[in-house]
Protein backbone atom coordinates (compact mmCIF):
# COMPACT_ATOMS: atom_id res chain seq x y z
CA UNK A 1 0.00 0.00 0.00
CA UNK A 2 1.27 3.49 -0.87
CA UNK A 3 1.19 6.08 1.89
CA UNK A 4 1.33 9.91 1.65
CA UNK A 5 4.73 11.30 2.68
CA UNK A 6 3.59 13.13 5.85
CA UNK A 7 7.04 12.93 7.30
CA UNK A 8 6.44 15.51 10.02
CA UNK A 9 4.21 13.01 11.81
CA UNK A 10 7.05 10.56 12.04
CA UNK A 11 9.71 10.32 14.71
CA UNK A 12 13.46 10.14 15.02
CA UNK A 13 14.87 6.84 16.16
CA UNK A 14 17.03 6.94 19.28
CA UNK A 15 20.80 6.65 19.05
CA UNK A 16 22.33 3.36 20.08
CA UNK A 17 24.15 0.48 18.46
CA UNK A 18 22.60 -2.69 17.09
CA UNK A 19 24.81 -5.59 18.16
CA UNK A 20 24.24 -7.47 14.92
CA UNK A 21 24.91 -4.38 12.78
CA UNK A 22 28.53 -4.28 11.54
CA UNK A 23 30.61 -1.69 13.34
CA UNK A 24 31.68 -0.13 10.04
CA UNK A 25 28.04 0.48 9.14
CA UNK A 26 27.52 2.60 12.25
CA UNK A 27 30.70 4.57 11.85
CA UNK A 28 30.16 8.28 11.38
CA UNK A 29 29.28 11.49 13.22
CA UNK A 30 26.44 11.25 15.71
CA UNK A 31 25.10 14.67 16.68
CA UNK A 32 22.18 16.96 15.91
CA UNK A 33 24.16 18.20 12.90
CA UNK A 34 24.56 14.73 11.38
CA UNK A 35 22.41 11.76 10.53
CA UNK A 36 23.02 8.08 9.73
CA UNK A 37 20.89 6.60 6.94
CA UNK A 38 21.18 2.81 6.54
CA UNK A 39 19.59 -0.13 4.75
CA UNK A 40 18.53 -1.00 1.23
CA UNK A 41 21.35 -1.30 -1.30
CA UNK A 42 18.78 -0.43 -3.99
CA UNK A 43 18.17 2.98 -2.43
CA UNK A 44 21.78 3.51 -1.31
CA UNK A 45 23.20 4.97 -4.57
CA UNK A 46 20.27 7.38 -4.84
CA UNK A 47 20.57 8.34 -1.16
CA UNK A 48 24.28 8.99 -1.74
CA UNK A 49 23.32 11.51 -4.43
CA UNK A 50 20.63 13.15 -2.25
CA UNK A 51 23.14 13.41 0.60
CA UNK A 52 25.77 14.94 -1.67
CA UNK A 53 23.43 17.72 -2.85
CA UNK A 54 22.01 18.22 0.66
CA UNK A 55 25.47 18.69 2.17
CA UNK A 56 26.40 21.16 -0.57
CA UNK A 57 23.34 23.22 0.34
CA UNK A 58 23.88 22.89 4.11
CA UNK A 59 27.58 23.22 5.02
CA UNK A 60 28.23 21.79 8.46
CA UNK A 61 25.42 19.23 8.26
CA UNK A 62 26.41 15.62 7.52
CA UNK A 63 24.57 12.61 6.13
CA UNK A 64 26.32 9.22 6.35
CA UNK A 65 24.71 6.68 3.99
CA UNK A 66 25.31 2.96 4.65
CA UNK A 67 24.07 -0.20 2.92
CA UNK A 68 23.42 -3.60 4.44
CA UNK A 69 20.05 -4.44 2.88
CA UNK A 70 16.43 -3.63 3.69
CA UNK A 71 16.04 -6.10 6.56
CA UNK A 72 19.26 -4.87 8.20
CA UNK A 73 18.11 -1.27 7.79
CA UNK A 74 14.75 -2.06 9.35
CA UNK A 75 16.39 -3.71 12.35
CA UNK A 76 18.91 -0.87 12.69
CA UNK A 77 16.07 1.64 12.81
CA UNK A 78 14.10 -0.37 15.35
CA UNK A 79 17.17 -0.73 17.59
CA UNK A 80 18.28 2.89 17.24
CA UNK A 81 21.51 2.14 15.37
CA UNK A 82 20.49 4.64 12.69
CA UNK A 83 18.18 7.63 12.56
CA UNK A 84 16.71 6.87 9.13
CA UNK A 85 16.32 3.40 7.69
CA UNK A 86 15.91 2.54 4.02
CA UNK A 87 13.68 -0.28 2.72
CA UNK A 88 12.83 -1.21 -0.85
CA UNK A 89 10.00 -3.59 0.02
CA UNK A 90 6.69 -3.37 1.83
CA UNK A 91 7.00 -3.72 5.60
CA UNK A 92 5.70 -6.80 7.39
CA UNK A 93 2.96 -6.40 9.98
CA UNK A 94 5.32 -6.60 12.98
CA UNK A 95 7.67 -4.06 11.35
CA UNK A 96 4.81 -1.66 10.64
CA UNK A 97 3.86 -1.82 14.31
CA UNK A 98 7.28 -0.45 15.31
CA UNK A 99 8.08 1.98 12.49
CA UNK A 100 6.63 4.77 10.43
CA UNK A 101 7.29 4.71 6.70
CA UNK A 102 7.85 7.64 4.36
CA UNK A 103 7.56 6.94 0.63
CA UNK A 104 10.35 8.95 -1.00
CA UNK A 105 10.13 7.48 -4.53
CA UNK A 106 8.77 4.59 -6.55
CA UNK A 107 10.91 2.20 -8.55
CA UNK A 108 10.34 -0.36 -11.23
CA UNK A 109 11.90 -3.80 -10.91
CA UNK A 110 13.67 -4.82 -14.12
CA UNK A 111 14.44 -8.35 -15.30
CA UNK A 112 17.78 -7.88 -17.05
CA UNK A 113 20.00 -9.77 -19.49
CA UNK A 114 23.31 -9.15 -21.25
CA UNK A 115 22.98 -6.70 -24.18
CA UNK A 116 24.32 -9.41 -26.51
CA UNK A 117 21.38 -11.68 -25.69
CA UNK A 118 18.89 -11.66 -28.62
CA UNK A 119 15.88 -12.33 -26.36
CA UNK A 120 13.79 -9.17 -25.96
CA UNK A 121 10.64 -10.35 -24.20
CA UNK A 122 9.47 -12.91 -21.67
CA UNK A 123 6.18 -13.62 -19.95
CA UNK A 124 5.93 -13.38 -16.18
CA UNK A 125 5.18 -17.10 -16.15
CA UNK A 126 8.45 -17.76 -18.01
CA UNK A 127 10.40 -15.54 -15.59
CA UNK A 128 8.88 -17.47 -12.68
CA UNK A 129 9.90 -20.77 -14.31
CA UNK A 130 13.45 -19.47 -14.89
CA UNK A 131 13.97 -18.46 -11.28
CA UNK A 132 12.35 -21.62 -9.92
CA UNK A 133 14.79 -23.67 -12.00
CA UNK A 134 12.14 -25.23 -14.25
CA UNK A 135 13.29 -23.39 -17.40
CA UNK A 136 17.05 -23.46 -17.87
CA UNK A 137 17.84 -22.97 -21.60
CA UNK A 138 17.55 -19.81 -23.69
CA UNK A 139 16.23 -21.73 -26.70
CA UNK A 140 12.80 -21.94 -25.01
CA UNK A 141 12.59 -18.14 -25.27
CA UNK A 142 13.81 -18.00 -28.86
CA UNK A 143 17.45 -17.49 -27.91
CA UNK A 144 20.60 -19.59 -28.37
CA UNK A 145 20.87 -23.19 -27.20
CA UNK A 146 22.72 -22.12 -24.05
CA UNK A 147 22.11 -22.81 -20.39
CA UNK A 148 21.04 -19.78 -18.39
CA UNK A 149 23.13 -18.28 -15.60
CA UNK A 150 20.49 -17.25 -13.08
CA UNK A 151 21.48 -14.50 -10.62
CA UNK A 152 19.41 -13.53 -7.60
CA UNK A 153 19.72 -11.35 -4.51
CA UNK A 154 20.32 -12.60 -0.97
CA UNK A 155 17.62 -13.37 1.58
CA UNK A 156 16.64 -10.18 3.39
CA UNK A 157 17.23 -7.99 0.33
CA UNK A 158 14.38 -5.61 -0.43
CA UNK A 159 14.88 -6.24 -4.14
CA UNK A 160 14.53 -9.98 -3.60
CA UNK A 161 11.53 -9.45 -1.34
CA UNK A 162 9.80 -7.36 -3.99
CA UNK A 163 10.67 -9.88 -6.73
CA UNK A 164 9.38 -12.74 -4.58
CA UNK A 165 6.11 -10.92 -3.97
CA UNK A 166 5.55 -9.50 -7.46
CA UNK A 167 6.85 -12.39 -9.60
CA UNK A 168 7.39 -15.61 -7.68
CA UNK A 169 4.44 -15.60 -5.29
CA UNK A 170 4.65 -18.78 -3.24
CA UNK A 171 7.19 -20.37 -5.59
CA UNK A 172 10.72 -20.44 -4.17
CA UNK A 173 13.81 -19.27 -6.06
CA UNK A 174 15.90 -22.35 -6.73
CA UNK A 175 19.04 -22.94 -4.68
CA UNK A 176 21.40 -23.30 -7.66
CA UNK A 177 20.93 -19.63 -8.60
CA UNK A 178 23.97 -17.42 -8.00
CA UNK A 179 23.26 -15.22 -4.97
CA UNK A 180 24.73 -11.72 -4.72
CA UNK A 181 24.43 -8.97 -2.13
CA UNK A 182 23.87 -5.85 -4.22
CA UNK A 183 22.21 -4.61 -7.40
CA UNK A 184 25.60 -3.44 -8.64
CA UNK A 185 27.15 -6.90 -8.37
CA UNK A 186 24.17 -8.51 -10.12
CA UNK A 187 24.49 -5.95 -12.91
CA UNK A 188 28.24 -6.55 -13.25
CA UNK A 189 27.84 -10.35 -13.47
CA UNK A 190 25.14 -10.08 -16.12
CA UNK A 191 27.16 -7.49 -18.02
CA UNK A 192 30.02 -9.98 -18.27
CA UNK A 193 27.99 -13.13 -19.06
CA UNK A 194 25.94 -13.28 -22.29
CA UNK A 195 23.87 -16.14 -20.85
CA UNK A 196 22.99 -14.51 -17.53
CA UNK A 197 19.64 -13.24 -16.28
CA UNK A 198 18.78 -11.42 -13.06
CA UNK A 199 16.72 -8.58 -11.63
CA UNK A 200 17.69 -5.12 -10.40
CA UNK A 201 16.19 -1.70 -9.75
CA UNK A 202 14.96 -0.16 -13.00
CA UNK A 203 16.66 3.05 -11.90
CA UNK A 204 20.03 1.25 -12.00
CA UNK A 205 19.74 -0.16 -15.53
CA UNK A 206 22.57 1.15 -17.68
CA UNK A 207 24.42 0.07 -20.81
CA UNK A 208 25.90 -2.94 -19.01
CA UNK A 209 22.53 -4.72 -19.12
CA UNK A 210 19.21 -4.63 -20.99
CA UNK A 211 15.78 -4.85 -19.39
CA UNK A 212 13.41 -7.43 -20.88
CA UNK A 213 9.90 -6.47 -21.83
CA UNK A 214 7.43 -8.49 -19.75
CA UNK A 215 4.28 -9.82 -21.41
CA UNK A 216 5.10 -7.45 -24.27
CA UNK A 217 5.32 -4.33 -22.06
CA UNK A 218 8.60 -2.39 -21.98
CA UNK A 219 10.10 -1.61 -18.57
CA UNK A 220 9.81 2.20 -18.58
CA UNK A 221 8.63 5.07 -16.40
CA UNK A 222 5.86 5.84 -18.90
CA UNK A 223 4.48 2.31 -18.69
CA UNK A 224 4.72 2.34 -14.90
CA UNK A 225 2.69 5.55 -14.77
CA UNK A 226 0.22 4.12 -17.30
CA UNK A 227 -0.24 1.08 -15.06
CA UNK A 228 0.78 -1.38 -17.80
CA UNK A 229 4.15 -2.38 -16.31
CA UNK A 230 3.34 -4.16 -13.07
CA UNK A 231 6.68 -4.62 -11.30
CA UNK A 232 6.62 -1.49 -9.12
CA UNK A 233 7.75 -1.06 -5.50
CA UNK A 234 8.05 1.81 -3.01
CA UNK A 235 11.34 3.23 -1.82
CA UNK A 236 10.89 3.92 1.89
CA UNK A 237 12.58 5.99 4.56
CA UNK A 238 11.83 4.63 8.05
CA UNK A 239 11.81 6.38 11.41
CA UNK A 240 10.89 5.42 14.95
CA UNK A 241 10.17 8.79 16.64
CA UNK A 242 9.73 12.39 15.51
CA UNK A 243 12.59 13.55 13.27
CA UNK A 244 14.54 16.54 14.56
CA UNK A 245 17.67 18.37 13.50
CA UNK A 246 19.42 17.10 10.39
CA UNK A 247 17.19 14.03 10.11
CA UNK A 248 14.10 16.22 9.70
CA UNK A 249 15.87 18.58 7.31
CA UNK A 250 17.20 15.75 5.13
CA UNK A 251 13.81 14.06 4.84
CA UNK A 252 12.25 17.41 4.03
CA UNK A 253 14.85 18.01 1.31
CA UNK A 254 14.25 14.61 -0.34
CA UNK A 255 10.50 15.26 -0.39
CA UNK A 256 10.88 18.86 -1.60
CA UNK A 257 10.42 19.95 -5.21
CA UNK A 258 14.22 20.05 -5.63
CA UNK A 259 14.71 16.65 -4.01
CA UNK A 260 12.01 15.04 -6.14
CA UNK A 261 13.56 16.58 -9.26
CA UNK A 262 16.72 14.66 -8.30
CA UNK A 263 14.59 11.53 -7.86
CA UNK A 264 13.38 11.87 -11.44
CA UNK A 265 16.86 12.79 -12.71
CA UNK A 266 18.24 9.59 -11.17
CA UNK A 267 15.68 7.40 -12.98
CA UNK A 268 13.07 6.91 -10.25
CA UNK A 269 9.39 7.87 -10.11
CA UNK A 270 8.78 10.94 -7.89
CA UNK A 271 6.16 10.58 -5.14
CA UNK A 272 4.17 13.38 -6.75
CA UNK A 273 3.50 11.27 -9.83
CA UNK A 274 0.45 9.09 -10.42
CA UNK A 275 1.19 5.50 -9.46
CA UNK A 276 -1.48 2.76 -9.81
CA UNK A 277 -2.48 0.72 -6.78
CA UNK A 278 -2.23 -3.03 -7.37
CA UNK A 279 -5.60 -4.12 -8.72
CA UNK A 280 -7.07 -0.64 -8.47
CA UNK A 281 -7.29 2.76 -10.17
CA UNK A 282 -4.26 4.98 -10.28
CA UNK A 283 -3.91 7.57 -7.53
CA UNK A 284 -2.09 10.90 -7.64
CA UNK A 285 0.11 11.60 -4.70
CA UNK A 286 0.00 15.07 -3.11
Amino acid sequence: MLHPPKYRAFALCAFGLLAAWPAASCRGPRSQTSVIVAGSTSIQPFADRWAEVFEEKHPGLGVSVQGGGSSAGIQATISGACQIGMASRELKADEKAQLQEIVVAHDGLAVVVNPANPVRNATLDQVREIFSGDLRNWRYLGGPDKEMTVVTREEGSGTRGAFQELVMGKTRIFRAAITEDSNGTVREIIGNDPNAIGYISLGLVNDQVRALSLDGVEASDANILAGTYKLVRPFLFLTRSRPTGTAEEFIGFVLSREGQALVQEEGLIPVGEAVPEAGGPEKRRP
